[in-house]
């Protein structure tokens, strides 16, 4: 979305930018998230979606669904150290050109009771299905 925002004209109109207003980095989103969630616009706005009529009609008192909703985090599996490694805390090593060291994380077990990331200790490994490979992610739970 950030880089559409950058060079498409109607996303800017959309959320109130001017053709030259700069654009705010991705990382805004993910700091304020938790605010947002907490506030209470959030349930506001869920309010006022519910209370449409074209809303109403899809809702059942039935049945219920889970989506399983993940957002993909904006750091590496890299980052996903030993939560008791102690240097945890350095980034990884630079390779040649510039590039982070190649690891082979294959036959590596790794889960998020022992493992945390050291760029964003939010994200968390989840797996999409059985067959899918687990990702750093967030869970959208709206």
């Amino acid at each position: 979305m950030m880089e559409r925002l950058d060079f498409d004209l109607s996303f800017r109109w959309f959320v109130g930018l001017g053709v030259d207003d700069p654009v705010c980095d991705a990382s805004t989103f993910s700091k304020n998230r938790e605010r947002l969630l907490d506030g209470e616009i959030a349930a506001r706005f869920l309010s006022a979606i519910l209370a449409r009529p074209q809303v109403k009609r899809l809702l059942s008192t039935e049945h219920s669904s889970v989506d399983g909703t993940l957002i993909e985090a904006w750091c590496s599996m890299k980052s996903f150290r030993p939560k008791d490694d102690a240097g945890a805390d350095e980034p990884p090593a630079d390779g040649p050109n510039g590039r982070n060291v190649e690891v082979d994380f294959r036959g590596t077990k790794r889960s998020n009771d022992t493992h945390a990331s050291t760029t964003d200790p939010d994200a968390r490994l989840y797996r999409k299905s059985p067959g899918a490979g687990a990702k750093l992610c967030y869970r959208g739970t709206f």
